[in-house]
């Protein structure tokens, strides 16, 4: 019984498996990091996801402030499940993002403003998160 080497057994044809493209990047590409974190913060803030989550995504007093706002789950809602309205960054200056969002859940809109630094490893933390006082209602 002669035995061929080249393919599997019980394989007839002598086509050769494509090449496996290399694995893509885990970032999304074209995502702004503003818009990245906005959906972060909004998991965390709504209850979705646990404060830690944001750990190591944060620098200086935000991971604290996060950390104090999180229990009371600031834009959890009942009914609707809230979702980014809009995000819109500004770079003052280079390594820096500062950011504002508009949460919707329902007819209710929240205000979300919060700060990005790039680090030296060229990943973006955030350094500052606040969220609007009062709630807003959303325009028919």
């Amino acid at each position: 019984m002669s035995t061929n080497r080249t393919r599997p057994a019980g394989r007839h044809d002598a086509r050769r498996p494509e090449a496996v493209p290399a694995q893509r990047r885990r970032t999304v590409q074209g995502v702004r990091p503003h818009q990245w974190f906005a959906e972060r913060l909004l998991a965390v803030l709504s209850g979705q996801r646990p404060v830690h989550w944001m750990l190591g995504h944060t620098i200086g007093d935000a991971y604290d402030q996060l950390a104090e706002l999180a229990p009371a789950t600031p834009l959890r809602s009942r009914g609707a499940r809230p979702v980014i309205r809009m995000c819109r960054g500004a770079q003052p200056a280079p390594g820096v993002v500062e950011a504002c969002a508009s949460i919707a859940a329902g007819e209710q809109v929240r205000a979300m403003a919060f700060r990005l630094e790039q680090g030296r490893d060229l990943r973006w933390r955030c350094a500052a998160v606040e969220l609007g006082n009062t709630p807003v209602r959303a325009r028919p």
